[in-house]
């Protein structure tokens, strides 16, 4: 179901966080080719390592091991690989910074009455730390990582899970997101979608995606919004 009535009707907001709040491929991609390096494999280029991100930290280690989008490394290779990704991530983690505008549109939002929570399939550990070195913590009410519930996106419990958080109804809480695994989501759950086109997508343009508007940065998403 496409939401295209604009401004459309929203209680409350939630956004993504890798590729749509904090610019995270630098420290993901350095963090994979130091773990690439540490078990003598080639390093691969950042533009490649980027298109692997955005469905949690245990598909890019497995793509930076395969090459693959959708390969499964031999399972003992890969038990010994994600340690050492872990390390170096988590000392790299909370260098990442928001991109340009989201703090004035965070800032809009929250002027503007809405309630906001962030909903992440980066795990809590990882997620924690990071809205907090970015200070982007404070904005949110909720915060859902990917280790939170049972199910991540593009599952939509985590949709499901806010809007009874919030207390809104499915369709009137807006899902800001930057990839297929948002679109699909916010189709699964019921509730609106807007996409940023600067994000983690494989590589593909989020234009192509079943959602209801793109925008350039998040400085977008009120003048399509109106509370409910």
């Amino acid at each position: 179901m496409a939401f295209r009535d604009f401004p459309l009707p929203v209680s409350a907001i939630v956004i993504d966080l890798d590729g749509t709040l904090l610019h995270t491929a630098p420290e993901l991609a350095e963090s994979a080719n130091r773990m690439l390096r540490d078990m003598g494999r080639p390093p691969v280029s950042q533009d490649l390592l980027m298109s692997y991100i955005g469905n949690g930290i245990h598909w890019l280690v497995k793509r930076a091991l395969t090459g693959d989008m959708h390969a499964e490394p031999d399972g003992a290779l890969f038990d010994q690989a994600l340690p050492v990704f872990e390390k170096h991530y988590t000392g790299l983690a909370c260098d990442s910074k928001p991109f340009p505008n989201v703090v004035q549109g965070l800032d809009a939002m929250k002027a503007a009455g809405f309630r906001l929570g962030c909903i992440t399939n980066k795990v809590m550990r990882y997620t924690e730390p990071i809205l907090q070195a970015s200070g982007l913590a404070p904005y949110f009410e909720i915060v859902l990582a990917g280790d939170t519930l049972p199910e991540k996106k593009p599952h939509p419990l985590p949709l499901l899970h806010s809007a009874q958080f919030f207390g809104v109804p499915i369709e009137r809480l807006l899902l800001v997101g930057d990839s297929l695994s948002d679109a699909q989501a916010a189709r699964a759950a019921g509730c609106p979608i807007i996409c940023v086109p600067y994000g983690y997508n494989h590589g593909e343009p989020v234009e192509g995606l079943d959602v209801d508007a793109v925008i350039p940065d998040l400085t977008g998403v009120l003048p399509l919004i109106q509370r409910a």
